[in-house]
């Protein structure tokens, strides 16, 4: 047997750093062997500039989205932003395509071994059945009313099968869920449908990217009714129950999901609280997925990280889409979070690998470097610039 083994200048195991002299040693196809002091490792020990890592988990990703690369302009607002998105979509298939090949190609090389990717169509399927990469598909529902939530949700089924057949060709087991979009897009019978049709699986949602998810339901106003006139709609279609957006809708949910909670830019605390002990009581799990470039892209401000480590949530990263990022870069994402946060350097990594393949439960693979996985192996740049796969 061939073996690589390779030291760097710092080595992060996927849970803590280890001793400045420990080597990782490998085969030739990635599977971690062992962890060794230098003085024990022997001859060909690869010397690298960085810091060493297992491969990177996104969380939340579009990249079905890949063509809107540099279209819509930063710092606009969420209301602006959708307005953008939803009447930006009349690309050419080819130029779609070619911009998800590139996309994919793109993480790949960065070092991105999993992805929760998002999804209205079944698009991104050629290439994520040749792709290297993981992929938990989440097929996103919209639906504004109660009377098409079962045409809906049958319609997006319909995306999901074409996704499942053509993946069913890959070399790797990928999943696929039907998820809600956001709280400003879901009608309570498309929630209920959804919980009904997700039990024990992984879910996400777009959560409080902005005070006016809250406006919408507490008052039934706000500027989200710009977005709804956009769709022709005058009004909100949804309840006014004069709570927070996620005291709304989190209450259809039952059923033993994985809930990952998208974004959280303008959650406060009261709501964390109260959506632990929802999740705790009803056998939900939360994880809290991050995207500080999206954030500061679109609202220029990122989320109360300190809030989600004081109250012990889950915490993962994702990129979001190249409509509303600069690249999808997990790297970057980490620089932006130790750049505009007080999360340590330890913490951002450990978000980056093993938290996100618990998360996506392939942590029996992914996520650390731990005798007879194969998860990957990263190089970072010691500022977080860039990454790159080294096996």
């Amino acid at each position: 047997m061939r073996y690589r083994k390779l030291r760097a200048d710092r080595l992060f195991d996927g849970y803590r750093f280890r001793n400045d002299d420990d080597v990782l040693v490998t085969d030739e196809e990635g599977v971690v062997l062992d962890i060794v002091a230098f003085a024990d490792a022997g001859a060909d020990v690869e010397q690298l500039k960085g810091i060493l890592s297992p491969g990177l988990i996104n969380c939340h990703c579009h990249l079905e989205l890949s063509h809107l690369k540099n279209v819509i302009p930063p710092h606009t607002g969420l209301i602006d932003f959708l307005c953008s998105v939803v009447t930006k979509r009349g690309f050419e298939a080819d130029i779609v395509a070619a911009a998800i090949a590139e996309a994919e190609k793109e993480m790949f090389k960065n070092g991105t071994v999993a992805v929760g990717d998002i999804g209205n169509t079944a698009d991104t399927a050629f290439t994520k059945s040749k792709s290297k990469i993981r992929w938990q598909n989440f097929v996103e529902v919209l639906g504004f009313y109660d009377a098409k939530a079962e045409e809906n949700i049958n319609n997006y089924q319909v995306i999901a099968n074409e996704l499942n057949t053509v993946l069913r060709t890959s070399n790797f087991v990928h999943r696929t869920s039907l998820v809600p979009h956001a709280p400003y897009s879901v009608s309570a019978k498309t929630f209920q449908l959804i919980n009904e049709a997700t039990a024990g699986q992984i879910i996400s949602i777009h959560n409080q990217e902005n005070p006016e998810e809250d406006e919408l339901y507490i008052t039934g106003g706000g500027d989200f009714l710009k977005l709804f006139r956009v769709f022709g709609i005058d009004a909100s279609p949804f309840p006014v129950t004069g709570k927070s957006s996620i005291s709304s809708y989190l209450p259809f949910f039952n059923n033993g999901q994985t809930i990952f909670l998208v974004h959280n830019t303008f959650m406060p605390e009261e709501d964390i609280v109260w959506a632990n002990e929802y999740a705790t009581t009803q056998g939900l799990k939360l994880v809290y997925c991050l995207c500080p470039n999206a954030n500061l892209y679109i609202e220029n401000q990122v989320p109360p990280v300190s809030l989600f480590q004081q109250h012990n949530c889950e915490l993962v990263l994702g990129t979001d889409s190249y409509s509303s990022n600069w690249q999808l870069s997990i790297a970057k994402e980490i620089q932006a979070l130790l750049q505009h946060t007080a999360v340590s350097t330890e913490q951002a990594l450990q978000m980056a690998t093993i938290n996100g393949a618990k998360a996506l439960q392939w942590d029996n693979e992914l996520g650390s470097f731990e005798k007879g996985k194969q998860p990957g192996v990263v190089l970072f740049a010691e500022d977080f610039s860039s990454s790159e796969r080294i096996v």
